[in-house]
């Protein structure tokens, strides 16, 4: 059944033009690339669904701040701000400014994880575990078990952590080798699953009672508590602040990177309780990112971080958001489109596997697909499957049950036309799936190697 659409509850002040490349140049652009899509040039992208991260369009009242950046070295006024409206909305005593969330991650890795640590997590995220696994921590996936099953429509809370499969880590390796539980809200690599609050609840009171500190990844937050305002019982006639405050209720810190939810184009933060944990984290920040009145971004970033945190609070802002997400991926499945389900917040997945059963996961199936929707519509999506998931320590390539292609949405960017543009442009593929072949590498980096890597056609 095709979706509703809301209209989006803003106007357009202001365009940036797009342009629709001849079909023959899109298939030299993506082999220059080396099939790589993060390897693209943004001039040469019709509709960017590559990420949602630091591509929003700010309001007119976050562009207004940026000409109020105070830009002092120490004590910016937008630092006092934006520190304030963390506190304000978060709960949380400390606040850290980063330059994205992967400074933050960097940061609460640096202070708590050894070497030989066991960090449990609902589900991997590439930087998270890329900053846990350099410190020489193991990272633990402790999410329920539909999460890796994308057909599955019927659980509303897929990000849910198993209980069972966290106590039973905490009894094999004992607590004082779990620094802490990484707890995203919502949880990307699932398909932008959310988190129950009964279970968020559970979480903690377990981790309270072993004694282990419980940092949330509260990248997409907003669209977390917007899930639980529409699917848990109790919480229909919460605002969405309420919720989250309830939700934050539940950790001992947080990661933040303010360029999803914070509906920013640069920023990030890490928020704790614990005073020693935040005298260690101002003392690392000076290293690695800057003075922790700034730590890497500008006054006027902070200030447009601070209002942008406000707005996604807002009801109508955060239900458009995600109900136009719906509405891509409702369309795109009545056309039998393989995707992960029910679907997430921020972006729409394509089950690669189901979408090319002809082309083994060591092909790289989702990153093939990516490149073949480029090339046939120009638009670029992103690879969420083997190549992200990298290697273990021996060298060898993790297998992640899901090997998907993310169709991302920015904030604010996109309208109707353009969703029902994507559509059409992905049945068109769906229809000749079986012209599309698999890859091989020509060039891996040794981290984080879906970012730059290089590969061609076999």
């Amino acid at each position: 059944m095709e979706s509703k659409y809301i209209p989006e509850p803003y106007k357009i002040k202001m365009v940036e033009p797009i342009t629709l490349l001849p079909k023959e140049e899109r298939a030299e652009r993506i082999k220059e690339a080396g099939y790589n899509t993060f390897l693209l040039r943004s001039k040469d992208v019709f509709i960017d669904l590559l990420t949602d991260s630091g591509t929003n369009a700010m309001s007119h009242y976050q562009w207004a701040g940026l000409m109020l950046g105070d830009e002092a070295y120490a004590g910016s006024e937008n630092w006092i701000h934006l520190e304030e409206t963390v506190k304000d909305l978060f709960g949380f005593k400390y606040v850290v400014p980063t330059h994205q969330g992967r400074g933050a991650e960097n940061l609460i890795s640096l202070i708590l994880i050894k070497p030989g640590m066991h960090i449990p997590g609902n589900m991997y995220f590439t930087t998270t575990r890329a900053h846990m696994e350099l410190q020489g921590g193991i990272f633990v996936d402790v999410i329920r078990d539909e999460a890796h099953e994308p057909e599955r429509d019927d659980i509303p809370f897929k990000g849910d952590v198993d209980l069972e499969k966290y106590e039973a880590l905490i009894k094999k390796v004992g607590p004082e080798k779990i620094p802490y539980i990484c707890v995203a809200v919502t949880v990307n690599m699932a398909g932008g699953q959310p988190v129950s609050m009964a279970n968020l609840k559970a979480v903690y009171e377990m981790s309270q009672k072993y004694g282990i500190p419980v940092i949330f990844d509260a990248t997409r937050c907003v669209e977390n508590a917007y899930f639980i305002k529409k699917r848990e019982p109790g919480y229909e006639n919460k605002t969405i602040t309420e919720i989250i405050r309830e939700m934050f209720s539940y950790s001992d810190g947080c990661t933040m990177s303010g360029k999803k939810d914070g509906i920013v184009n640069m920023g990030g933060f890490l928020a704790v309780n614990d005073e020693d944990l935040y005298r260690q984290a101002s003392g690392l920040v000076v290293v690695y990112e800057g003075m922790p009145s700034y730590g890497g971004m500008t006054g006027r970033d902070m200030e447009a971080f601070a209002r942008g945190l406000r707005e996604a609070m807002d009801y109508d802002y955060i239900r458009h958001r995600v109900e136009q997400v719906r509405y891509l991926g409702d369309n795109m499945s009545s056309l039998g489109i393989p995707i992960v389900k029910p679907v997430g917040g921020h972006a729409v997945f394509i089950d690669a596997r189901t979408f090319l059963p002809n082309i083994p996961q060591n092909e790289f199936p989702a990153l093939a697909l990516a490149a073949a929707i480029y090339e046939q519509s120009g638009i670029r999506t992103m690879e969420r499957g083997i190549i992200s998931a990298g290697r273990d320590k021996e060298g060898k390539d993790y297998y992640p049950k899901l090997e998907l292609v993310r169709l991302t949405v920015p904030r604010r960017v996109y309208t109707r036309s353009h969703l029902d543009y994507v559509v059409d442009s992905v049945k068109d593929v769906f229809e000749k799936a079986d012209n599309i072949k698999g890859l091989e590498w020509v060039y891996e980096p040794p981290v984080l190697r879906f970012f730059t890597g290089r590969f061609k056609p076999l």
